[in-house]
């Protein structure tokens, strides 16, 4: 595969994200249904911050077995460090700078107290998700140079599949918030699906698992920041039943997707 048709895969697979982006302009729903839709993108995102720590470990584990097979011990140690620091970065960074950005607003608005808004907990899942696909764009980058085409489409197509319900992740918070622009959500689609694209360019040049570690492991402490944020605000909504349901539904419905694409073969 040539690297301008991997370029345009990887923009394919990035771009399906704006499929759920719309659902950010829905009005005139009930509590129940902000709720719902809320706890639901929750889900997809516990799902996905296991999905990204197991292809994070993956490597490390590797990396310690061969360890216990007599090899030096300092690729699993290095392996292992990123890990652990990339994920801390990840979760510190974005809530410092969510942090500060509440800060600030609450300043300017008086004593009313520091509340992360729904827009801002849309680009905390945009920027969370745009680091766990650069890493896809990576794996389908390195795959398309190393010569494997029918590996790097099926990644392309599960991807692309994975990024619509990703989508909904980052534009179902906003329903209780001020409608959204479409330029706020084409940026907010910029920032979690761009990176898939540039990720496949640079995997089509450099092989790295260690650059893949830190991308997933940055990815993992943002989304548990959103994961985070996201059961704060269902909370407020004081409907646990319906909360947990859509929680349910929402986690069930990625590992049903997930095991769909495993069952073709992605």
């Amino acid at each position: 595969m040539s690297f301008a048709q991997t370029v345009i895969l990887s923009a394919f697979a990035g771009g399906t994200i704006f499929i759920g982006l719309p659902v950010g302009r829905l009005r005139g729903l009930s509590r129940s249904w902000q709720a719902a839709l809320t706890t639901a993108a929750g889900g997809v995102i516990l799902f996905l911050i296991y999905d990204v720590l197991s292809q994070a470990v993956e490597p490390v584990s590797r990396a310690l077995d061969s360890t216990r097979a007599g090899e030096s011990p300092a690729r699993f140690a290095g392996y292992a460090a990123t890990l652990g620091l990339s994920v801390a970065f990840g979760l510190l960074s974005v809530t410092y700078l969510t942090s500060r950005m509440a800060a600030r607003r609450a300043a300017s608005a008086g004593p009313v107290g520091i509340a992360i808004t729904p827009r801002q907990i849309a680009l905390g899942t945009a920027v969370g998700l745009g680091l766990h696909n650069f890493s896809e764009g990576l794996a389908i980058g390195q795959s398309a140079a190393i010569g494997a085409t029918s590996f790097a489409l099926i990644l392309v197509i599960g991807f692309a599949l994975h990024n619509t319900t990703e989508g909904f992740a980052i534009s179902a918070p906003l329903g209780g918030d001020e409608r959204p622009s479409w330029r706020f959500l084409a940026m907010a689609g910029a920032v979690g699906g761009g990176p898939t694209f540039v990720g496949g360019m640079l995997g089509y040049t450099v092989v790295s698992p260690v650059l893949s570690i830190l991308f997933l492991g940055l990815a993992a402490g943002a989304l548990i920041f959103v994961f985070n944020e996201m059961m704060a605000v269902a909370r407020r909504f004081s409907l646990p039943m319906v909360t947990g349901v859509a929680l349910t539904i929402g986690l069930l419905a990625a590992f049903g997707t997930d095991f769909i694409l495993s069952a073709a073969g992605a």
